[in-house]
């Protein structure tokens, strides 16, 4: 596809600012061996070279067992779409990095397991439910927005990864719990999963190379040790709500109550551990990547100053009568344009892994049983031959009118059977937060900060982003 083709912006784009968001350091060539492997437990697109935006495919061998990166739209397609019976595993290394937090969870089950929980859980996170949940999200991140004055009114930095991760724990525990964790929880849990993501072996360097069971596994006690730190709260508050519900206190406006009512094709209910892992899968969609789009978004911003004039008219205009509502989303298209062009930037999960479960031909490509198949969201929406300047920050690329991206070319929530359900409550939720925290604020890197992609389970700026808050109207803190 050329850059005239379906992905292109009409023509006035082209006087656009030139504004091209870091990429991290590229090696000339791309790693192999021990070298990759180290770098790869660090950062997974570490060892991507300068020219691996430009791929087509590739293959490798990693001690006998074959990789695939196909980075081709149709060739995306076929895999996830067309192909997905075949490669409905998840790799290893996701297997074993979220298996100890989600256990068998929609995010990395397959077969039956995967059918029955779709069915079960698929309708209860659907798109036509989030307005439900919409004034829980404004009325979080209007609470985030008084805190936030008191940093503005002290000249004191935030810490916009850690602060984002707490706004939405709030709002995924409100949607899914129907109630308040409040901020010393909301950042027990930020910090745990932080912690997680550090430890989580990426690796999975004993189920690449097809050890068996008994050979011990050193890496997988401190994600054990950090998911049973989170496993505790996420208990707590569910038996809290097994016991309310025991005294008649049902509440149909909060998830986790539709997940014990729920039930999949043969009518079964969901068990308390099925429970407690979707809860946790609809968790971790809802929190980390969100927080992660927020942080990139916050920064990015704070880099383009034609960006952040347009989303600050938008949002003084769609906010003058006060925080938004269901009806008040549909004005805020400039606002969603940011978060989805950072979404394509920045895709909180830039690594799409999957199995062989049979042989298979993608493409020229035969793709033998127990090889693994790669999709790098990361890659293809930066392919220039894909994107109108691929590497800039342009978030008129998304604005109504412009056509749209095929599916298959912009994959932040995956595609195909297993296109991430809660897609719709996180660009929402998304969306929201940064209109109501940017009608208040501006944000600007603290001097001396350093930004640059780090991928472990998720792509983050960094551990940290240090960032000064300065309230852009005075009254709009105050009447937080």
């Amino acid at each position: 596809m050329s850059p005239t083709d379906a992905s292109a912006p009409s023509p006035p784009f082209s006087t656009i600012p030139v504004y091209v968001p870091p990429m991290g350091a590229r090696p000339p060539f791309q790693r192999t061996g021990l070298t990759a492997m180290m770098r790869s437990s660090r950062d997974l697109l570490s060892n991507l070279p300068v020219d691996a935006f430009l791929w087509h495919t590739k293959t490798w061998d990693f001690f006998g067992r074959k990789i695939h990166l196909f980075n081709a739209p149709d060739l995306v397609r076929e895999v996830f779409v067309a192909r997905n019976a075949a490669f409905e595993r998840k790799s290893p290394q996701q297997l074993t990095a979220f298996e100890p937090l989600i256990g068998d969870g929609l995010l990395v089950s397959d077969g039956e397991t995967w059918r029955h929980r779709r069915a079960a859980v698929g309708p209860i996170v659907h798109g036509r439910n989030v307005p439900a949940f919409v004034p829980g999200m404004v009325e979080a991140a209007l609470e985030w927005r008084a805190r936030w004055q008191l940093f503005a009114d002290a000249g004191r930095p935030v810490d916009v990864v850690h602060e984002m991760g707490c706004l939405t724990a709030e709002i995924i525990s409100r949607s899914i719990f129907g109630r308040t964790l409040g901020i010393e929880h909301t950042g027990e849990i930020a910090a745990a999963f932080a912690r997680y993501q550090e430890v989580a072996d990426q690796l999975a360097l004993a189920e690449m190379l097809r050890l068996p069971s008994w050979v011990p596994r050193p890496g997988r006690l401190g994600p054990a040790r950090e998911a049973r730190r989170i496993h505790r709260i996420i208990d707590a508050i569910i038996d809290d709500r097994i016991e309310a519900r025991s005294g008649g206190d049902g509440d149909e406006g909060c998830l986790i109550d539709r997940l014990f009512d729920a039930k999949d094709e043969t009518g079964r209910p969901l068990d308390r551990e099925a429970i407690r892992n979707e809860a946790m899968v609809i968790f971790l969609a809802g929190h980390e990547t969100t927080a992660n789009t927020l942080s990139w978004a916050f920064f990015l911003l704070s880099q383009a100053g034609w960006a952040r004039a347009a989303l600050h008219a938008e949002v003084d205009e769609a906010l003058a009568g006060g925080p938004p509502d269901n009806a008040g989303i549909a004005a805020l298209t400039y606002t969603r344009a940011v978060v989805e062009e950072t979404l394509r930037l920045y895709p909180p999960i830039p690594l799409i892994a999957r199995e062989a479960v049979e042989d298979a031909t993608v493409g020229d490509t035969h793709v033998a049983k127990g090889s693994l198949v790669l999709a790098l969201p990361w890659l293809i929406h930066r392919h220039p031959h894909l994107w109108w300047r691929a590497p800039d920050f342009i978030p008129e690329r998304f604005l109504p009118g412009e056509t749209r991206p095929r599916k298959d070319q912009y994959l932040p929530f995956a595609l195909g059977p297993r296109v991430c359900p809660g897609m719709t409550f996180g660009l929402v939720e998304a969306t929201l937060c940064l209109a109501v925290l940017s009608h208040a604020f501006e944000l600007e890197p603290l001097q001396g900060t350093r930004v640059e992609p780090v991928c472990r389970l998720t792509l983050k700026p960094g551990n940290s982003l240090p960032m000064m808050v300065r309230a852009r109207r005075q009254e709009a803190g105050a009447a937080a």
